[in-house]
């Protein structure tokens, strides 16, 4: 079995929400990249996850509503939601004006046997500190960002660098 195979299983996705989104964005146009837990996936080795976070250059948030016609779409406070019936996979793009910048940095990579636009390694490193500094995110959260960047710093140890301390002595180093 696929990676690819293996991620709509557990995402349910019987309705190739994940292909027709992608496919939507790139007709559009839409400059998207890979963030969060499937960015930090594209780098280490994966866990699996029913999210998926993009982040999409500012002028184009709008042409992400869009998919409003094909999926729900949800405003929240900080991320557009889309979903769609028939696929447990929820995609958050993410508003917070700090993102908008990643896709400029971005690349192809595999992610769970997909390729995608992916934030640079070391964007994906700054939004997952970001994640786990948030007051807003409830601890289980907080510590799944933490293990996120355990991981990228197991693997690529020069990013420890990078962390600021209140998140260096969370980590287990």
């Amino acid at each position: 079995m696929q990676a690819l195979d293996i991620w709509k299983a557990v995402v349910d996705d019987r309705v190739d929400f994940l292909d027709d989104l992608i496919a939507l964005l790139d007709g559009l146009g839409v400059r998207y990249c890979v963030i969060g837990g499937q960015g930090v996936n594209a780098y280490v080795e994966p866990l699996i996850s029913v999210d998926l976070a993009l982040a999409v250059v500012a002028e184009q948030i709008d042409a992400v509503e869009l998919a409003a016609e094909r999926f729900v779409v949800e405003r929240c406070e900080h991320i557009l939601a889309i979903s769609a019936a028939g696929s447990n996979l929820r995609v958050q793009v993410q508003l917070d004006p700090r993102y908008f910048g990643f896709p400029a940095h971005s690349a192809r990579r595999d992610v769970l046997g997909v390729s995608l636009p992916v934030a640079s390694i070391a964007d994906v490193l700054r939004g997952k500190v970001w994640a786990a500094q948030g007051s807003t995110r409830g601890p289980t959260k907080r510590r799944k960002d933490l293990l996120d960047i355990e991981r990228l710093v197991e693997a690529y140890p020069e990013l420890r660098a990078r962390l600021p301390e209140d998140i260096k002595t969370k980590l287990e180093y």
